[in-house]
């Protein structure tokens, strides 16, 4: 998540490749409704690692990886993705009423839908969560993924009208009415997503600034609850819920989950038996190969250098394109994946991943579309640099490039060190590895020169990555503006009657975001996995939240 996150506009109907859910043990099962399967008597524990600390488990706010993961299985929206990627009705009984203009949805709540403190789920949680999200006052950076959508969303959002003018409301306790701007195909794809998930107003509010700080200043709908979470911590637990209106299908009794930052350590944990299932990286996964319990997990996340252009209110040297251009292709990016990551990553010369999307007309993916463009090539990368210098005039440079304190973002931040000051003489360079946490408040602060920063999908449309650099983004945070690139942004978002037309302003607009560098593509992530082969159904997507864990068992222990 997204951040997220997180994430919106198909105006088209794309066809989504290679939406695979990651089999449990790698072998020939495959992840589904397990609820026949005889786990045993013992009790059901699965042991999780992970490689930060949770951020935010506020849905209005949570913009990360980590803490959507958990939103994703202690809580729920209107549908929940699948162990095949396909929506499954969650809070929604049914499937929803749809007017013929195709701008209001009428969605029914589940009677035998509850929270955690017995309370039931209702239509008006989904009121005012969606009301919550978009009142200026939350300053919520995924606030833009109702933007345009639901109706007078982004007058909200500016504080043009109040949030009681947003178009959703609560016809009676078991009924959500939503209504929309315009048509948009893929609206119930949004709503598996965090930001969508129902909030019991009384709680929150009681709550005031405590809520979500802590496990116990929480509600929960999803199939685990939170538990040994301080806010800061790095552990927590997720323990069955016993009011999810699906129970029966749930088969673990907990999940412990452990943040480890060092890859020597987490593998000494697995080996020890004390973690079910872990992330390689380096030369880790060489000491790996032909382990049958090593598995490779494709995701849609792409990792790029985030250029700030502007800080503090002035512009920074990053404002100079042939700066941003030298130092784009100023780096090995196969030698980077090979020697630092050795994990089934491959090199990423665009934004938009590969084998997320399909043209309507084209039928070709994305990325094999519009190519390759912005490429390693060293002597490219000093004339550009050199050009920038002397528009700057200045004869030598020094940037910091900010990175997660993780051994993986460690070791990464060194390589891109040496290969920028030997392929860019006149540039220094320096490291700044901090949590998680700091990382993701520097950013939203605007605090940084360089951010290895990533982004996967939450969606399965190009768009989901594309509009992240529009000028007024709450993601964007890079000083990045350019109209031309908003207007087809803007037209991507906004015409689904011409699907094609739609496709090919995409295409022009990630090829001028990469012609004026606005970012520097890295990589497109895979995972090198370890898991034990009585870990069974353990749920992986591509887009939204990574893992769902509804499904998963042990099985012979």
């Amino acid at each position: 998540m997204k951040n997220s996150k997180l994430a919106r506009t198909l105006g088209l109907t794309l066809t989504s490749a290679l939406l695979l859910a990651a089999c449990g043990n790698g072998g020939e099962d495959s992840a589904g409704d397990s609820s026949s399967e005889d786990s045993g008597d013992e009790e059901q524990v699965l042991n999780l690692l992970e490689s930060a600390e949770i951020p935010s488990m506020d849905s209005s706010n949570s913009t990360d990886a980590v803490s959507n993961i958990v939103l994703n299985n202690v809580n729920e929206g209107l549908y929940r993705q699948g162990p095949d990627n396909d929506l499954q009705l969650a809070m929604a009984a049914e499937e929803p009423t749809v007017s013929e203009d195709g701008l209001t949805y009428t969605f029914k709540i589940r009677e035998d839908a509850v929270w955690s403190n017995g309370e039931p789920v209702t239509a008006n949680d989904f009121v005012y969560a969606w009301k919550r999200l978009v009142t200026p006052e939350t300053a919520a950076e995924y606030a833009y993924m109702m933007d345009g959508i639901v109706k007078n969303a982004s007058q909200v959002i500016t504080g043009e009208m109040d949030p009681s003018e947003l178009g959703v409301s609560a016809e009676d306790d078991q009924t959500f009415v939503v209504e929309l701007d315009k048509q948009v195909p893929y609206f119930k794809d949004l709503l598996s997503l965090s930001m969508f998930f129902p909030l019991n107003e009384e709680y929150v509010t009681e709550k005031g600034s405590e809520y979500a700080t802590n496990s116990d200043s929480m509600l929960y709908n999803g199939p685990f609850e939170l538990t040994d979470w301080d806010g800061t911590g790095l552990s927590w637990s997720m323990v069955k819920s016993e009011n999810y209106w699906d129970a029966d299908v749930v088969k673990l009794d907990r999940i412990d989950v452990n943040a480890v930052k060092e890859t020597s350590t987490a593998l000494n944990l697995y080996n020890a038996g004390d973690a079910d299932r872990m992330t390689l990286s380096g030369e880790y996964v060489q000491t790996k190969q032909g382990a049958p319990d090593l598995l490779t997990q494709p995701t849609s996340s792409v990792f790029y250098f985030k250029f700030n252009q502007e800080r503090n209110g002035e512009e920074t040297p990053l404002a100079n394109e042939n700066i941003r251009k030298g130092i784009a292709m100023a780096f090995d990016k196969q030698s980077f994946a090979d020697t630092v990551l050795q994990n089934g990553s491959f090199p990423a010369n665009g934004l938009v991943p590969k084998e997320l999307a399909t043209g309507p007309e084209s039928n070709e993916d994305f990325r094999a579309e519009n190519g390759d463009l912005l490429t390693f090539d060293a002597e490219q990368a000093a004339e550009y640099f050199n050009k920038g210098l002397e528009e700057l005039g200045q004869d030598s440079l020094t940037l910091e490039i900010l990175g997660d304190d993780t051994e993986n973002s460690k070791r990464s931040l060194e390589f891109m060190q040496s290969q920028l000051e030997t392929n860019l003489p006149g540039l220094s360079i320096n490291l700044k590895n901090v949590p998680f946490k700091v990382r993701l408040d520097s950013n939203s602060k605007q605090d940084y020169d360089i951010q290895l920063a990533g982004w996967g999908a939450d969606y399965a449309d190009p768009i989901n990555f594309l509009e992240l650099f529009e000028t007024e983004n709450g993601n964007n945070k890079s000083g990045y503006s350019n109209p031309e690139y908003d207007a087809l942004i803007e037209s991507a978002q906004n015409d689904a009657s011409d699907l094609d037309g739609r496709w090919q302003d995409m295409l022009e607009a990630e090829q001028m975001l990469l012609d004026d560098a606005a970012i520097a593509p890295i990589y497109q992530r895979a995972y090198a996995v370890l898991e034990k082969d009585y870990v069974k159904d353990l749920v992986h997507h591509l887009t939204g939240a990574d893992y769902s864990y509804k499904w998963t068992y042990i099985e012979g222990k």
